[in-house]
């Protein structure tokens, strides 16, 4: 059962994978697009290309200062800049399997956002390497190393979680008001405890770098435990 449920979870990541590149393969993140605009022509996409009906969460497009945002903030409607960066973050369910994808895609030439979105990979790669090698570790402790690689890139940490649970929609909820499986500082949870019925957790890892003094941001998130 634990091999077909991972079986399942990297099916659903590669469809969001494939998603992700037909939206930049299909140039539809370009100046002038807003942000509305942008993220209903990812969902006619979606629903054209993949069949996709349902999804676990709100999609997020976010551009320009927006990037500094999380999740839960409430945004203006900006469009797409000359010189920009834009965060997609979706979570589509294929099946009865959810995924919760991100990437942050760089609108013109400019070294300094392009350089943040590969720190934000290279953290990303880096919270995976930590996670691999500390059988241990816990939620909490693992929101802190990201938040600290942010300091060691140079970059600020832009959320106050770094990622969640996910797996058969929908994901296993916490009891009571503890946010047990959300990763953040302070949260004991052992990141390897199984679920009630003795079966391997899946969490996916978020990685949100900003400037706040140039007003960008970047975002990527996938699967950690996978």
């Amino acid at each position: 059962m634990a091999d077909e449920v991972a079986q399942n979870l990297r099916a659903a990541q590669s469809r969001a994978q494939e998603l992700f590149a037909a939206v930049i393969a299909t140039g539809m993140i370009r100046p002038g697009v807003s942000e509305s605009e942008l993220s209903g022509a990812i969902d006619a996409l979606a629903r054209e290309r993949f069949g996709l009906r349902r999804h676990w969460h709100r999609r997020i497009v976010r551009c320009g200062p927006n990037t500094l945002l999380t999740y839960y903030d409430d945004a203006e409607d900006l469009r797409i800049a000359e010189d920009d960066l834009v965060v997609v973050d979706l979570g589509p369910v294929f099946g009865e399997w959810e995924a919760d994808y991100g990437q942050t895609y760089v609108v013109g030439d400019s070294p300094r956002k392009r350089q943040l979105v590969a720190d934000i990979e290279s953290a990303f790669r880096l919270g995976r390497e930590f996670y691999g090698a500390m059988p241990a570790l816990t939620a909490g402790a693992l929101y802190d190393y990201v938040h600290a690689l942010a300091g060691d890139f140079g970059w600020e940490f832009g959320a106050p979680t770094a990622g969640h649970l996910v797996g058969h929609f929908p994901h296993e909820q916490a009891q009571g008001k503890t946010p047990r499986f959300s990763i953040r500082s302070g949260n004991e949870t052992p990141l390897r405890e199984p679920d009630a019925d003795g079966r391997p957790r899946h969490w996916i890892l978020e990685i949100h770098f900003v400037d706040r003094s140039e007003r960008i941001g970047a975002f990527c998130e996938a699967l950690l435990t996978l």
